[in-house]
């Protein structure tokens, strides 16, 4: 039997002092009432109650073990208490795994966060590849692609496009390209990660997918430096639109192929376990999700230029 409901049992015996008046207390049948205290006593080797008729009193091992049995209880009871009342109020260290190139988009979502709940600190660190979240001991990660490991909970906050893009004077150098095709005799800069390796995706048109094999002389786990190699002109650049967007705009890059749209993506929050989330990952998920859904401008497509 359980031996904590035992004590617990041992306990509403002596106070109510008899057996059927503990198992009306504990909507419980007296011959379980019963177990429970011979299981205890089973377990000790001793007797803890003595039984007549009409009512039971506390053997001398009994008395003892009843006063320590019932602290043992009370200081569980607080620990539960204290344990509630930590899990409605987030508090504590909250430890984060971000893309780099989506810190800036985390940094209001994080001031409005600390402002809300200020018994909470967070460990934010910034790096590009997957990580291990439970070795590495982080509650969550931003991620702008999906991780390799399905045994993770993935929450999609919003969708995403990459925009395909270079400098204009790239172009003065080297023939635009009118289909992904063109691409393979193009100087692309490679990210690192990107999900499909050197094959670039596309959907053309009228929704048919396409794909490209691309080489370039740059490969680079940062977005941020294959951003400022396209701005230089060194090359074409598949790049995250929340990324470039700025950029498009103010004409420092164009837009290459705009009636091919590179396939969708989604920024993930990505964490270990669905049951028994903190309350300090589960508000920030929750506050997260809300602003990125209001801000939907940082990741739609950069409009198209000349």
């Amino acid at each position: 039997m359980d031996r904590l409901t035992s004590l617990t049992v041992f306990g509403r015996v002596v106070e109510a002092g008899g057996f059927s008046a503990a198992a009306r207390r504990l909507n419980m049948s007296v011959t379980m009432v019963s177990k429970h205290v011979q299981a205890l006593e089973d377990r000790l080797g001793a007797r803890l109650l003595n039984r007549t008729t009409r009512k039971v009193s506390l053997t001398e091992v009994g008395q003892a073990y009843y006063e320590r049995s019932s602290q043992i209880l009370a200081e569980l009871d607080e620990a539960d208490r204290i344990a509630s009342a930590l899990h409605a109020t987030p508090r504590g260290r909250l430890r984060l795994h971000t893309a780099g190139h989506i810190s800036r988009f985390m940094a209001p979502v994080l001031r409005e966060y600390l402002a809300r709940y200020p018994a909470v600190t967070v460990d934010l660190t910034v790096g590009d590849r997957m990580v291990d979240l439970i070795e590495d001991g982080y509650d969550l990660a931003i991620r702008t692609t999906p991780p390799p490991d399905s045994g993770l909970i993935v929450r999609r906050l919003t969708p995403w496009r990459h925009v395909l893009t270079c400098a204009p004077n790239y172009l003065d150098a080297h023939p635009a390209p009118f289909q992904p095709g063109d691409l393979a005799h193009h100087n692309c800069l490679r990210y690192a990660f990107y999900p499909y390796g050197d094959e670039w995706h596309f959907e053309s048109s009228d929704g048919g997918p396409t794909a490209v094999k691309v080489t370039g002389n740059m490969v680079s786990n940062s977005a941020d430096l294959l951003r400022l190699l396209a701005l230089d002109g060194s090359g074409v650049f598949l790049a995250p639109t929340f990324l470039v967007g700025e950029d498009v705009e103010a004409g420092s890059l164009v837009r290459l192929l705009p009636e091919y749209k590179p396939v969708e993506f989604a920024i993930n929050a990505i964490y270990p376990h669905r049951r028994h989330l903190s309350t300090k990952v589960r508000s920030f998920l929750d506050l997260l999700s809300e602003r990125f859904a209001e801000h939907r401008h940082w990741v739609d497509a950069a409009p198209a230029n000349s």
